[in-house]
């Protein structure tokens, strides 16, 4: 599915909370003012809100359902969104090292922050990345060191 948009320069408020919006969302940046997500009923919903943001603030956007037009495309998509989690989950992995040293209250709080990181890079990750499960690894590593530890749990199926 593709967003097509062009919001505003000025005020530029709210061209940047779509500019957040679409990051949580975990997008593609396919050209200047196009995005692209796998297409499902709950991407065409964010999507949709996204697109009446953008008319809210004064600006232009449709949705499109869209097909790439090769497999190659279409692997070099899927490709640059997985390659975008992984950097996200090795940056989480590095922080749960840097986390595992401390002392058990500082790792506790730590650990709700994490956790809550993790599951927004999850919500966002529609083609895993190996780093995915290395960084599941070890946020239950860093759960089982503190006291009444919860392991994380996988979140949604993927594809």
């Amino acid at each position: 599915m593709l967003l097509v948009y062009r919001v505003p320069r000025e005020p530029s408020t709210p061209r940047i909370a779509v500019w957040r919006r679409l990051r949580q969302l975990g997008v593609a940046q396919v050209g200047d003012g196009v995005v692209a997500l796998p297409a499902d009923a709950r991407t065409l919903e964010q999507l949709e809100w996204v697109a009446d943001q953008v008319v809210e603030a004064g600006g232009r956007a449709g949705v499109w359902m869209s097909r790439p037009g090769s497999l190659a495309q279409e692997r070099d998509l899927a490709a640059s969104m997985a390659a975008t989690r992984a950097a996200e989950y090795l940056e989480l992995t590095t922080m749960i090292g840097e986390l595992a040293g401390q002392a058990e209250p500082v790792r506790r709080r730590g650990l709700r922050r994490l956790r809550t990181q993790w599951r927004a890079i999850d919500r966002r990750d529609f083609f895993p990345p190996a780093e995915r499960e290395l960084a599941r690894h070890a946020l239950d590593e860093l759960a089982a060191s503190v006291t009444d530890p919860q392991p994380v749990r996988a979140g949604r199926e993927h594809r």
